[in-house]
């Protein structure tokens, strides 16, 4: 089964920024139980776009640094990055539908 890739403060500008392709972003924490309906979420839709998006988990307990980056004070947040750029975020639980939009709009 395929998993999200594990981002740190370390590999976030080389995993995420110099992605080739959309970077999706799951800021959240293991406390976090909201959090991890947004991860089952993230990861079901790993078979179907797992090749086309770069998608990724990052808890900001352990990787303060880049939550600070984006202003990340509510979790669960997801941020989508285009070319190394911040182009959109969906903070809280939405319905799986929601991701796949978004990530349609920035594929089309």
């Amino acid at each position: 089964m395929m998993e999200l890739i594990e981002v740190t403060d370390e590999n976030f500008e080389e995993t995420i920024l110099h992605s080739d392709r959309l970077a999706v972003l799951d800021f959240g924490a293991a406390w976090c139980a909201p959090c991890k309906k947004v991860h089952a979420m993230l990861q079901e839709l790993l078979p179907v776009w797992g090749d086309k998006v770069t998608i990724g988990e990052i808890d900001i307990a352990a990787n303060p640094k880049t939550a600070e980056r984006y202003g990340i004070f509510n979790i669960p947040q997801v941020l989508f990055f285009r070319n190394g750029q911040h182009v959109e975020t969906i903070v809280g639980v939405v319905p799986k539908a929601k991701f796949i939009e978004k990530m349609k709009n920035y594929l089309a």
